[in-house]
């Protein structure tokens, strides 16, 4: 007799997972925005205690770089040339270019609308509060329109920040993205330190351009996180 043919074990099958967002972006920009808001109503109100911390600040720093002209030339160079404004919207630019030649349209058109969005919303706000600048009789540097927010320390911010998300999308290898976070935390810091130090901004205003950046590229990379999810692959 032929032995019985054995039959197959039925391998179980389990529904594929549903796709997480890997950051609580919506979290993030939520309390960032409050106390963003927060802030601009201390500032608008003139809030003492705050202020006085502020004009503390920049007094001691003033000192600092009248006593240090070298020093003072460095962080000169620092924030009209490495961490300037028109420098972080290039490194935008490069990265958007880099996204179209990949084909991938609707995220290098993300991008580009997140830092434009934050020129446009610091320049607003600039108008909105028009707050004056530090005024020193020995001034070692100058600047253009209002001191709220910093823009420099928000276009720094959204630039680093939206550069980071793509690297973390397109899966970079853990180094270059240990060495591009080192690199985007001294940006951010250093710039903001340099306004300071230069004597052009209030730490709030720099505190504000801090969260804002961090505000807005939350939104603009949870609302796209969200919309690859619906779209699915």
């Amino acid at each position: 007799m032929r032995p019985p043919t054995p039959t197959p074990t039925p391998v179980p099958h389990h529904p594929a997972p549903e796709p997480q967002l890997p950051v609580p972006w919506a979290r993030t920009a939520s309390l960032t925005a409050v106390v963003a808001v927060l802030l601009l109503v201390t500032v608008s109100v003139g809030w003492a205690p705050l202020m006085s911390v502020d004009r503390s600040i920049a007094t001691g720093l003033h000192e600092s770089a009248l006593a240090d002209p070298g020093f003072t030339r460095a962080n000169r160079v620092l924030s009209d040339w490495v961490w300037d404004p028109w420098t972080m919207r290039a490194l935008v630019l490069c990265a958007v270019l880099v996204l179209l030649r990949r084909g991938e349209s609707l995220l290098a058109l993300w991008v580009a609308a997140a830092s434009l969005l934050g020129s446009a919303v610091q320049q607003a706000l600039k108008v909105l509060v028009g707050r004056q600048r530090p005024v020193w009789a020995d001034p070692v540097d100058s600047a253009h329109y209002a001191a709220f927010p910093s823009g420099h320390a928000m276009t720094a911010t959204v630039t680093c920040g939206l550069l980071l998300w793509l690297l973390t999308r397109t899966g970079a290898g853990p180094g270059l993205r240990r060495t591009a976070a080192l690199l985007a935390v001294v940006s951010v810091l250093g710039v903001g330190f340099t306004r300071l130090y230069l004597g052009l901004h209030w730490f709030t205003d720099v505190l504000a351009g801090w969260l804002l950046g961090v505000c807005l590229v939350a939104a603009a990379a949870g609302s796209y996180e969200r919309l690859a999810l619906n779209r699915g692959p």
